[in-house]
């Protein structure tokens, strides 16, 4: 692994295919046989930084149509918090039931998982049937995972019966100095970007791309007014971006000053801090209370001259929920994800019906999807929104903070990259966008 390392760190990517595969490398993982080991506890309570272990993982072999990566960096996403907490399911039965699909596959079921959905690396070696991605390619990989035998998914790759997420219902994820992934989910490398930078947007830009902008989604327009929870966060971080480039106006909730600031500092003008302003949506564990609906239906309203969202970008979930549908405009959108609260969700029907309005169920991305979203990263439209990196030894930590809402935007974490900034290849475009860049990291 170090001779990898070195030639990537010397420039030497046409080396690369020469030099031969490590048999192990390092991954971040959880294992099967301590499923259990939070019984009892509530979820908040569950501490990712006691389920997440580095160890020497046997490099996989390669099939058909695959590609093996050496990660420089990767990031932590929310399927990362449920994995390493057990919840809502272990992910251990996603590799099970991956592992009956054929002999190939039978290569996820293991006793150990390998987390992961990001990843910025270089190609370091390709399967049979791969000819658009070479040894040595600097690359980015979003996280759909399709086998496309069946008719379902070739209108949408996201409808395919066999359609997981890779790192979190696959194995052999980014979390690691190496990873497995099919070749089309491969996508170039922002050349303006470190390993951490480039790593940091593919699944969050990717699922935020599909929820507000595709017609698969909400398909924002210009003019639109958008309701945004979380807009500071993972998901929400690039909402906010996405809705001020098509010139949609975000509403954007957050819940700390801190998380306001970093809004305002991306453009967006219409800002709320639940936290500063007191809603409470729910009056106990089963009672929800309309009147904070209103009340937060009257703050929208004061701060857009009067207009009520025609998108709610939904991902909380449970806590959330019951308010998104009664603010969005008669014949408006609730587009939803993650469910990061919880997946009960509960609502008033009589807003939804009555108003005409839609709720539409959102996840992931297609390949297509995920590629115009990259290049947006690419062409400087959109940022990366990194606040902290890690060490690989670390990655319990990174966890742990996601779980905990300690952190802004995302968390990243280098894998084989020895330190931060490498990787930058056009030097005069990263100097146009570098305060945008680097806004989330100096907080």
């Amino acid at each position: 692994m170090k001779q990898i390392l070195d030639a990537i760190l010397a420039d030497e990517l046409d080396a690369v295919g020469a030099l031969e595969v490590p048999e192990s490398y390092r991954g971040v993982v959880v294992r099967k046989d301590e499923v259990d080991m939070f019984a009892g506890r509530s979820t908040r309570d569950k501490d990712p930084r006691e389920s997440l272990h580095v160890q020497e993982i046997a490099t996989p072999e390669l099939g058909p149509g695959e590609a093996l990566v050496a990660v420089m960096a990767s990031a932590v996403n929310y399927n990362t918090v449920w994995t390493s907490i057990f919840e809502p399911v272990s992910t251990f039965g996603f590799l099970e039931r991956y592992g009956r699909l054929s002999p190939l596959t039978k290569r996820h079921d293991l006793p150990y998982h390998v987390v992961g959905s990001d990843l910025a690396g270089v190609v370091l070696r390709t399967g049979p049937g791969v000819n658009r991605w070479k040894v040595g390619d600097e690359v980015v990989a979003h996280c759909l995972s399709v086998e496309l035998e069946s008719h379902e998914g070739h209108d949408d790759t996201m409808l395919d019966p066999e359609q997981r997420i890779w790192g979190f219902e696959t194995n052999f994820g980014g979390l690691a100095d190496l990873a497995l992934v099919k070749a089309n989910q491969l996508m170039p490398k922002p050349t303006h970007l470190s390993w951490e930078e480039a790593a940091s947007p593919g699944l969050v830009n990717s699922t935020a791309y599909r929820q507000l902008v595709s017609n698969n989604g909400a398909g924002m327009k210009l003019g639109d007014t958008v309701l945004i929870w979380g807009a500071s966060g993972g998901l929400g971080s690039y909402a906010t971006q996405l809705a001020l480039a098509s010139g949609a106006t975000p509403v954007c909730v957050v819940s700390s000053p801190d998380k306001a600031d970093i809004v305002r500092s991306m453009g967006a003008d219409l800002v709320i801090d639940r936290n500063a302003e007191g809603y409470q949506f729910w009056k106990d564990e089963n009672t929800q209370d309309p009147r904070e609906w209103r009340r937060f239906g009257a703050r929208i309203r004061e701060l857009t001259g009067g207009k009520d969202p025609d998108i709610v970008f939904e991902h909380p979930g449970r806590e959330t929920f019951g308010a998104s549908v009664f603010v969005a405009r008669k014949g408006g959108t609730i587009v939803t994800c993650a469910s990061t609260s919880g997946y009960l969700h509960q609502f008033d029907n009589r807003y939804l019906w009555m108003n005409l309005k839609r709720i539409i169920g959102s996840h992931f991305a297609n390949y297509r999807e995920a590629y115009l979203a990259n290049d947006l990263i690419a062409s400087g439209r959109i940022h990366p929104t990194l606040s902290k990196v890690y060490p690989l030894e670390q990655t319990g930590q990174a966890a742990f903070d996601v779980h905990r809402n300690l952190h802004q935007g995302k968390v990243g974490v280098l894998c084989l990259a020895p330190e931060e900034g490498l990787g930058v290849r056009d030097e005069e475009k990263r100097s146009r966008h570098i305060d945008a860049i680097n806004r989330f990291r100096a907080r």
